[in-house]
């Protein structure tokens, strides 16, 4: 059988990635290109096509991936003017690596499945450095024989897929991961904050984290990489602006089970702390920097 046709809107650090080892495996691929061209430019030099809207995509393709921002991007790219929703057809899917709460994912599927259309959430986890290897891995809401459809398509730029469940519990499983990950976070970044104004030294700190149960390797991308790289905070390359979303996604999915978000709460509003104070275009590791505005304290060795 011939190869799907694909269509991609969102190029940006991960969907580059994604896109160009689709291409790379052979699929034909249809862009829509938003504010960042350059991201693009090379794609189109391998062989995609590029149209003007949204719905010209639907129609190019059997199958669109999504990977923007949250549910708002994703909203409006399906429901919004010349949308998906628009060019709606049997036989068309519709998969949404975005990270967006679970009742947008439920109110698009509904609202797409009247004309035929799957809406499969499929986020990812990993970083753009595995989306450029093609090894992301991926988490899928879908039932069995759609997911069978689609993992040779997946295993174009995933190392790992997993079936999450049935629709709606790939966005769950990656809320719940990058509460986890995001706790871990702002832990890590307290806790150099209290070792400082203590006068505890970091790479004590360090030594015993990472010779026990407690070491991460999130803890690592933070403490680690800042005290043998000089003060670089470049790793865990996912923005507080996006991880303050994610949490809000978490305790607001949280609320609507219910289940307690006690320390969800104490982690989005720490994260929402760190955006006021200017961080939200940095990585999640800066998270430190806020801790050293806070506390008062120098924790990053500078120069």
């Amino acid at each position: 059988m011939s190869k799907p046709r694909i269509g991609f809107i969102g190029t940006g650090l991960m969907g580059h990635g994604i896109a160009k080892n689709l291409i790379a495996k052979g699929y034909s691929l249809t862009l829509r290109v938003h504010r960042n061209r350059e991201s693009a430019r090379d794609l189109l030099g391998m062989g995609a096509t590029e149209v003007a809207t949204n719905a010209a995509v639907a129609r190019a393709s059997d199958i669109v991936f999504l990977c923007v921002t949250g549910a708002p991007q994703v909203d409006e790219i399906v429901l919004g003017s010349e949308g998906i929703a628009s060019a709606a057809r049997a036989g068309l899917t519709v998969i949404d690596t975005s990270t967006s709460e679970p009742a947008t994912t439920e109110r698009l599927r509904n609202a797409l499945a009247k004309d035929g259309v799957k809406f499969v959430d499929a986020p990812l986890a990993r970083t753009p450095v595995e989306a450029e290897a093609g090894r992301l891995n991926i988490m899928v809401g879908a039932d069995d024989a759609t997911f069978a459809e689609l993992q040779p398509v997946l295993g174009a730029f995933c190392e790992n897929i997993v079936h999450a469940g049935p629709p709606g519990h790939g966005h769950i499983l990656k809320l719940i991961n990058n509460f986890i990950a995001q706790a871990i976070a702002t832990a890590t970044a307290e806790a150099c904050a209290a070792a400082v104004k203590s006068g505890l030294s970091l790479r004590k700190l360090h030594e015993v984290i990472s010779a026990g149960a407690v070491n991460s390797g999130i803890f690592q991308m933070i403490v680690g990489r800042m005290i043998d790289g000089n003060g670089d905070l470049g790793g865990m390359k996912f923005t507080l602006s996006n991880a303050m979303k994610d949490l809000r996604y978490y305790t607001h999915m949280a609320e609507a089970l219910p289940v307690p978000a006690i320390v969800g709460e104490a982690v989005h509003q720490s994260l929402v702390t760190a955006n006021l104070l200017g961080f939200g275009d940095r990585y999640v590791p800066s998270l430190v920097e806020a801790q050293e505005m806070l506390a008062g304290v120098k924790i990053v060795p500078r120069g």
